[in-house]
């Protein structure tokens, strides 16, 4: 419903077209001037804030053309109600706000116009169009951002100049504001005029298609990653941007919606933006050998139907959802799974994709996963800053079915925190949960909240706590060097970024990356990641949420970790450290490990947590975690061999893939060459006979 600054702005505002009416109607130029004063700064304000409630006004027919005009309306009759119908004023305001809304036409077709043409019919970024065509300049901000709004507000003039002289009974001011009104909108339209003619025009479809061919064949990409879906699925494409930066084949990035692109993450790989299905279908792709699927969906279609490349599902994760064995994965030339469980997946699902054409590549996202190196002394072993065990607790979200098993939160989020604050001896609490959790379950919400509070709570009894000493003045230089590498990452992501450029236009003329800035970040965000951990003591319980740290920059300090049935689960695997997994539909321990493979070296929870000692024994005492051989063999079924490395393993997959597919296509030129020998041959045999 937005926030509460912003449902009060909107009560504000709808309450004030009363008040400008009874104001009107009384009458009372004060009031009614105060009124106006209250909508204008309340849409404005709403406005400024991009709140989802000012298109929720115009749903009820009460959107920002029809405020400004009632608002107006309501003004002449304040004129007549002060028996100013006679006189010069009045028969100027109404001129005024006709002449007023008649500009709004042209402004309105201008703004749209410069939008729509300066709308590529390919976006790019790390694509070199700037050195092939003229891309002009974006319009100033100021011109086009909000520009109804602002175009509408140029009423104010006339508006307070009306009033001025209704109030003093002298229609100059009136006069005045009328002629500041009318001209600054005549100014705003001429404003405009140049950026739809002439060089401050970009260049047609088809010139920028022709561009981006020349480009293509320059470049001659070897291997497309495909992708399409909607805002919220963009994270299925950034987990494989790193690994497309880490092939030995030429990559490229092909998305089909903007949004997509305006999400991307930062890459040094070259990325086509193409809408147009019919756009896509007439690039020159022809030295592309391997198209590799993100995610199923029905735009695929536009890629799969070119035979001269093999195409690939890789999916994007890794779990026992439907999902993962969806049926569609058949018309892919290749599925590659990460171990040998995604193949087993598919036997048993019986879907019709073939065993053959199954390859094994391992997870390269999960590279930066760190092994177990022990676990730290806790107090009672004498440690001298107070370290312990850091176990991580990273629930799910609820989900959209409101089943009881998608999240432990709700049933057992409080429970498990609990155990895990009052542990003896102690360890420490990272609570990290899911960035949706809450959207859905007022419930969910409500538990994420106690839980938070439980953690804080916990935190500031352990400071006070004479075993868990802090060192304030490492901790404080910690954060010194935070403040300064965020500075810096700000300096560096702002100015200059091509995501941060005008419009789409601009943005592709100038996405080309800038190297030396992308690995300076690239560092940046990993001295960040060791200054934010020196930050505060090593025992304190803490709240993460946001974006940073990463997940998986939680699971590398964490010694152990309880979540839920989630790619989270499959992921920590790959540490090889304890963890613990909550059965909160309880269907029971024999029924969930045979439902969810990635439980199966797990210790399963009940909703009251009263197996979690058996977790934290683990963690104490590696030596005499029952479970460590079992995750050993786990982790090598769900994601394959440590060695070769998981990028190796993609790497040959994608090299034998290529091969695979230049032999078919040679095959097939050899195939149409001989058909004109053969009809020869077949027409030479008829006249002979």
């Amino acid at each position: 419903m937005g926030s509460p600054a912003e449902l009060a702005a909107a009560a504000l505002m709808i309450l004030g077209f009363p008040a400008l009416m009874l104001a009107a109607l009384v009458p009372s130029v004060p009031a009614f001037a105060a009124a106006a004063a209250v909508t204008y700064l309340a849409d404005h304000y709403l406005h400024r804030k991009g709140s989802y409630l000012v298109n929720r006004l115009s749903k009820v027919r009460a959107g920002l053309s029809i405020r400004f005009l009632i608002r107006q309306l309501l003004l002449v009759l304040l004129l007549a109600r002060l028996g100013l119908a006679d006189d010069l004023i009045y028969y100027g305001a109404i001129a005024c706000f006709i002449a007023f809304y008649g500009l709004q036409a042209p402004h309105g077709a201008l703004v749209t116009l410069i939008r729509n043409r300066r709308r590529m019919p390919v976006a790019t970024r790390n694509v070199d169009l700037a050195s092939r065509i003229r891309i002009p300049d974006a319009p100033p901000r100021r011109l086009l951002h909000r520009s109804a709004e602002k175009m509408l507000h140029l009423d104010l003039a006339a508006v307070a100049g009306i009033l001025a002289s209704a109030a003093l009974e002298s229609a100059v001011a009136g006069f005045i504001g009328i002629g500041v009104t009318v001209g600054l909108g005549c100014l705003y339209v001429l404003a405009l005029v140049p950026y739809v003619r002439g060089r401050k025009v970009p260049p047609n479809a088809e010139t920028v298609l022709a561009a981006v061919d020349d480009w293509l064949a320059e470049y001659r990409p070897e291997t497309v990653l495909y992708f399409s879906g909607s805002k919220d699925s963009a994270y299925q494409v950034n987990m494989w941007l790193e690994t497309m930066e880490q092939l030995d084949s030429k990559p490229l990035i092909i998305l089909r919606e903007r949004v997509i692109l305006n999400n991307l993450a930062p890459t040094t790989v070259p990325v086509i933006c193409v809408p147009g299905g019919v756009h896509l279908m007439n690039l020159d792709l022809s030295n592309v050998r391997v198209a590799l699927y993100a995610a199923n969906v029905g735009k695929n279609i536009h890629l799969l139907r070119v035979p001269t490349m093999k195409h690939v599902f890789i999916g994007h994760g890794d779990s026992d959802k439907l999902a993962s064995v969806n049926p569609y994965s058949k018309v892919y030339d290749e599925v590659w799974t990460a171990g040998r469980a995604g193949r087993d997946r598919y036997a048993i699902a019986d879907v019709g994709v073939r065993d053959d054409d199954i390859v094994e590549v391992g997870r390269p996202q999960l590279a930066p996963i760190q092994g177990w190196n022990g676990v730290p002394e806790g107090p009672r072993g004498g440690a001298a800053d107070g370290r312990c065990p850091t176990v991580l607790y990273a629930p799910t979200w609820e989900g959209w079915d409101g089943n009881p098993g998608n999240t432990s939160i709700v049933l057992a989020g409080e429970n498990i925190v609990k155990k895990l604050v009052k542990a003896d001896p102690p360890v420490r609490v990272l609570y990290k949960p899911h960035p949706f959790t809450g959207t859905v379950s007022k419930e969910a919400g409500a538990a994420h909240r106690r839980i938070t509070a439980l953690v804080e709570q916990a935190a500031t009894e352990r400071a006070a706590d004479s075993r868990f000493p802090a060192d304030s003045a490492a901790q404080a230089a910690a954060k010194a060097e935070l403040a300064r590498i965020e500075a810096r990452l700000a300096e560096l992501s702002g100015k200059g970024n091509g995501n941060a450029k005008g419009d789409e236009a601009e943005a592709t003329r100038d996405g080309l990356v800038d190297m030396r800035k992308h690995e300076e970040i690239a560092r940046l965000r990993g001295e960040w990641n060791d200054a934010y951990w020196r930050s505060f003591p090593v025992w304190e319980h803490r709240v993460i949420t946001g974006a940073e740290p990463r997940l998986y920059d939680c699971f590398n300090v964490s010694d152990a970790m309880v979540s839920d049935i989630s790619s989270v689960v499959s992921d920590f695997i790959a540490s090889g450290k304890p963890y613990a997994v909550t059965d909160s539909a309880e269907v029971g321990v024999e029924e969930f490990k045979r439902a969810n493979t990635a439980v199966r070296a797990a210790t399963i929870l009940s909703n009251s947590a009263a197996e979690l000692g058996e977790l934290l024994d683990a963690v104490r005492d590696p030596a005499a975690d029952p479970l460590a051989e079992d995750r050993k063999d786990l982790k090598r079924y769900l994601l394959g061999p440590d060695e070769p490395t998981s990028i190796v393993q993609f790497n040959t997959a994608v090299a034998n893939l290529a091969i695979k597919a230049e032999t078919r296509n040679v095959a097939q030129e050899s195939r149409l060459a001989a058909v004109p020998e053969q009809r020869m041959a077949t027409a030479e045999d008829d006249v002979t006979a």
